[in-house]
């Protein structure tokens, strides 16, 4: 298996891209440690055989506590995936400022939060795999998405850095940037801008969200999940320091 042995710290595992992450993980012999603030992460825990640890990234004691309950249960951690996101849509010139820096500190900060703590031990070791999940809005912006956009560009900013930093070390860095995901997030996207332009969610799918991309259908978690293994495993150890897309065509105009 892949993963035998490894330790695998993930967040925002309790659905969507996390959940698929955690369960392809566990599947490869990984020992999982399922970050949510939900307890939707215990029962992904449970289900694999992983551990829960909840965890609010919108505090940053709380960011600190994590990577401390992370180290404190196996002593390392391996694999990291910062993958915990949340979205609002709304213009700039109303974009609640306190909701901004939340956004920025759950998707950039905590990140950042996580490898400042966990990189040492994989340094230590001579080997890690740190993957971020960001987007195509690490690459590309859609109106209405200030504080998503700039932290998905931010977190591609930081994989390089950090890359660059520990390539010597054994230490691979990357991201992942998907199109839209069918994630419980997308759904709700879906549901309100149906709502608030009076379309159907087919419509809102269709014409808006697949409107720049050559293949017209939502990914699957477990697609982002098989490119979030790959990189994690020995195949993938002179990758590092990319922004890998999965992006149905979305860049390719």
């Amino acid at each position: 298996m892949e993963l035998a042995g490894k330790v695998a710290l993930v967040t925002g595992a309790g659905s969507g891209i996390g959940k698929a992450i955690a369960e392809a993980f566990a599947r490869e012999g990984a020992h999982v440690l399922a970050n949510d603030v939900s307890e939707a992460g215990r029962s992904v825990a449970e289900r694999i055989q992983g551990t829960f640890l909840p965890a609010d990234l919108s505090d940053p004691d709380g960011v600190r506590d994590l990577a401390r309950l992370a180290l404190a249960a196996h002593r390392r951690v391996d694999v990291l995936v910062n993958n915990a996101g949340f979205q609002h849509v709304a213009p700039v010139e109303e974009f609640p400022e306190e909701l901004f820096a939340r956004m920025i500190q759950v998707m950039l900060v905590a990140p950042f939060q996580l490898v400042h703590w966990l990189a040492p031990g994989m340094k230590g070791k001579g080997w890690g795999r740190i993957i971020n999940i960001s987007s195509i809005h690490g690459l590309v912006a859609s109106p209405y998405k200030a504080a998503y956009v700039s932290a998905k560009h931010g977190l591609i900013g930081l994989t390089k850095t950090v890359a660059l930093e520990l390539g010597a070390h054994g230490v691979t860095v990357n991201a992942i940037c998907p199109a839209y995901v069918r994630t419980p997030l997308v759904e709700k996207q879906i549901e309100a801008q149906a709502a608030t332009q009076g379309i159907s969610d087919k419509e809102v799918i269709d014409r808006i969200m697949l409107e720049p991309a050559a293949i017209k259908r939502l990914i699957e978690p477990e697609e982002v999940a098989e490119l979030a293994l790959y990189l994690a495993s020995d195949k993938a150890r002179s990758v590092t320091g990319a922004a890998h897309l999965i992006d149905l065509g979305w860049t390719a105009r």
